[in-house]
């Protein structure tokens, strides 16, 4: 069967968190360091100035630079995707611009906050105009259904470069199966936040998967997943599980410990975060050293079965 989504992004999108060196300033080393290894990693895109980079804390002069850096550092081996969400029209705008100005191959923008449905079309039709050739909406809701279903297929028929969609919703599941149906597999979707259901996501069909830090697992599940080697996908996801349990307790919990986890493998000079993103408390902190033990071993092995199995 033909596969009716022009746009051919499959497998893995990491969103990059954003490293900052020991005073808190951006460190354009490591995101140089982080880019080349999601290429190196195989991955099929890279978003950056996303939730996970610790958006709430950069100026916009910082959002600028890391966008120059990662679309000059990527150099067309993979697709660049810059986040354009921000908390007013004017700001969302400038930084499409800017995107489209510097090669980026999409932008991601929340679906704005707006008074009703048709200023929200209007807004983001604005930002589809100003950016690159995609345009992929962000439908984060963190405790409820988000965007209605009607509503995006009206902007998926509405605004052409809307092409893609990252669902970030409570249960996303369901979500993924709606949309893909109502738009005949034409609309991009991409599953976020919801890493903890990867195997759900992907025999609903989701075209890709935006995760954060361990891709040499997330790859091998799956390529093992989509080789029909599924028994043995579920049992690698199956080990990765209760790291993700811990993770995902929380947006700052996840991102402290993936920094960790960069600072741990040489890819980021350091784990620091900057606030509003919360420290982790003495048990956090425990349990985030026992479960990098437990990553650093999987990390390693998890090629090495992909190999022994495809």
């Amino acid at each position: 069967m033909q596969d009716p989504c022009p746009v051919k992004i499959r497998g893995l999108i990491p969103s990059l968190n954003t490293p900052f060196n020991a005073v808190g300033e951006l460190d354009a080393g490591s995101l140089r360091r982080v880019v080349d290894y999601t290429a190196d990693q195989g991955c099929a895109g890279l978003l950056a100035i996303a939730v996970a980079g610790e958006t709430r804390s950069l100026t916009a002069r910082e959002v600028d630079t890391i966008s120059a850096i990662v679309v000059e550092q990527a150099n067309a081996r993979l697709p660049v995707i810059l986040g354009v969400s921000a908390d007013d029209q004017d700001e969302r705008l400038r930084r499409a611009t800017r995107a489209r100005a510097l090669g980026a191959d999409g932008i991601l923008c929340q679906a704005p906050d707006a008074p009703d449905a048709e200023t929200r079309a209007e807004w983001l039709t604005a930002i589809a105009d100003a950016g690159p050739n995609l345009l992929m909406v962000q439908d984060l809701d963190w405790s409820g259904p988000g965007l209605a279903l009607d509503e995006i297929v009206a902007l998926f028929d509405a605004i052409p470069q809307f092409q893609c969609l990252k669902i970030e919703v409570v249960p996303a599941g369901p979500k993924y199966s709606a949309v893909l149906e109502a738009t005949g597999g034409r609309l991009h979707v991409s599953g976020g936040w919801a890493a903890a259901h990867m195997m759900d996501a992907m025999a609903r069909g989701v075209h890709a998967l935006m995760n954060t830090e361990f891709e040499p697992v997330y790859g091998a599940i799956y390529r093992l997943y989509m080789a029909g080697q599924v028994d043995e996908a579920y049992g690698l996801f199956e080990r990765l599980l209760p790291i993700l349990v811990f993770t995902h307790q929380h947006l700052d919990v996840s991102i402290r410990f993936h920094k960790m986890q960069r600072h741990k493998n040489g890819i980021f000079a350091t784990d620091v975060c900057r606030p509003p993103t919360r420290a982790l408390d003495p048990v956090q902190q425990a349990e985030a050293e026992r479960y990098l033990a437990v990553a650093q071993d999987l990390m390693r092995e998890a090629p090495k079965l992909e190999e022994a199995l495809l």
